[in-house]
C-alpha cells in the first residue's frame, strides 16, 4: 500500500499527521479489526517518521 501511493508518502513526510490516511486504509481493508495503535506504529516505522 505504501509503495502504491508515493504522493501520500510525500505528503506524510511533510506533515506526519497525514500518515493517518494509511492507518485508515488498513482499517478499511481489515474491516476495522486491526489494532489502530499498532497499525499507526507500523505505518510510522515504514514511512521513517
Amino acid at each position: 500500500m505504501i509503495n502504491d501511493n508515493p504522493d501520500q508518502v510525500a505528503k506524510a513526510k511533510i506533515n506526519p499527521k497525514l500518515a493517518g490516511w494509511f492507518v485508515g486504509q488498513v482499517m478499511k481493508a481489515t474491516g476495522g479489526k486491526a489494532n489502530p495503535k499498532s497499525v499507526n506504529e507500523i505505518v510510522f516505522k515504514k514511512l521513517n517518521l
